[in-house]
């Protein structure tokens, strides 16, 4: 599973290159097994005994899962399955072939991924969506990639009845990125009901471009948030779903970068198992003091604040220093985009960007 144009088909043909490839994108091939299921059953009986099945795009047909199914019961075939949504496949009745499936994400680049290439402010002006990253024109590519949004994963697949609606949506959903959902206010300015902006953040989860992050109890005395955050997967469908272009203003860097940050965590829990779980931390009465990410793997907690300025600031300490007394807690860290890596006086370790994501590739945060 992964976000449209993460590179799940490249890889896919790469990686499996004498693979049998059955592509519901391709609207010939989905129409045709739209209209009539059972010539999947007889693909598959063509298909020579270990030679393995990718299906791109299965959320189209979730139903074909039925004979996925039988294939992998009868003819011990070993099928790799695709898809950008998991909303149909979460429907009552869906076969989702429990015990025979290994579940994996992928994700836009990471840095250590493009090595050399990787460049912070390109990443926080138009993402690392690889379709958008490989594209000569990137932002022409990052409008385009938002219209085609629109027009084949929720209209083509009729995932709502108000379209103009959830036009309306998109760029107010954009402007909560890193913050607490404010389901009233955007009810009020897309002119919809505000169950269905429930609903449409709902699509934008499932549809895997968007996702949140829990509050964590950590009981310190205090009474705590417990609302989610919000999050979008990548800082340049922020700025797209926003008509947002050329080099973002200081006002939108702070939850560019805290939302790139959190996507970067998330890729690599995902990828190597880093830690177990992700939440973020803060009281209900003092809106200065927060910690952005509390990451636990096992017994043991780090906690992380993600800081856009140029200069540390002493003050950007003040959220780690009102959780230093939970239980477990082996490091405290500062993220900034770039300078030297520093400690305070209390232990808390202050780190630049491409330290702290080379930190993430080594698997050393605990």
């Amino acid at each position: 599973m992964g976000p449209r144009g993460s590179g799940k088909s490249t890889w896919l043909r790469s990686t499996f290159p004498q693979a049998r490839v059955i592509d519901l994108l391709s609207e010939e091939t989905y129409q045709r097994l739209l209209a009539r299921p059972g010539l999947f059953a007889d693909e598959l009986r063509a298909v020579p005994s270990g030679t393995p099945v990718v299906v791109d795009e299965i959320q189209r047909l979730p139903n074909l899962l039925n004979e996925v199914h039988r294939a992998i019961e009868e003819k011990k075939l070993r099928f790799i399955l695709c898809g950008s949504s998991a909303r149909k496949l979460k429907r009552a009745g869906v076969n989702l072939l429990a015990g025979r499936v290994l579940r994996r994400f992928m994700h836009p680049f990471v840095p250590e991924e493009l090595g050399r290439e990787f460049d912070l402010q390109q990443t926080l002006r138009t993402g690392a969506l690889p379709v958008v990253w490989d594209a000569a024109e990137p932002e022409e590519t990052l409008a385009a990639y938002a219209q085609l949004y629109l027009k084949e994963e929720i209209q083509a697949e009729a995932l709502v009845r108000n379209l103009p609606g959830f036009a309306r949506f998109l760029p107010l959903a954009a402007l909560f990125n890193g913050q607490v959902i404010n389901t009233s206010t955007i009810a009020r300015e897309a002119g919809v009901a505000r169950t269905t902006v429930a609903g449409f953040l709902e699509i934008l989860e499932e549809t895997l471009l968007c996702f949140t992050l829990p509050a964590y109890e950590a009981r310190l005395r205090v009474r705590e948030r417990r609302l989610p955050k919000w999050y979008w997967c990548d800082p340049g469908l922020v700025r797209a779903m926003k008509r947002q272009t050329g080099h973002p203003a200081p006002e939108e860097k702070g939850s560019l970068f805290e939302g790139l940050v959190a996507q970067l965590l998330r890729a690599y829990r995902d990828y190597s198992g880093i830690f177990d779980e992700m939440y973020f931390w803060a009281p209900a009465q003092k809106s200065d003091i927060e910690v952005d990410f509390l990451l636990i793997k096992g017994n043991d907690r780090a906690a992380i604040e993600v800081k856009s300025g140029p200069v540390f600031q002493d003050k950007w300490c003040k959220g780690l220093r009102a959780v230093a007394a939970l239980p477990g807690l082996r490091r405290r860290l500062i993220v900034y985009p770039q300078g030297p890596e520093l400690r305070a006086r209390d232990g808390i370790e202050v780190l630049p960007f491409d330290l702290f994501s080379h930190l993430l590739a080594k698997g050393a945060l605990f």
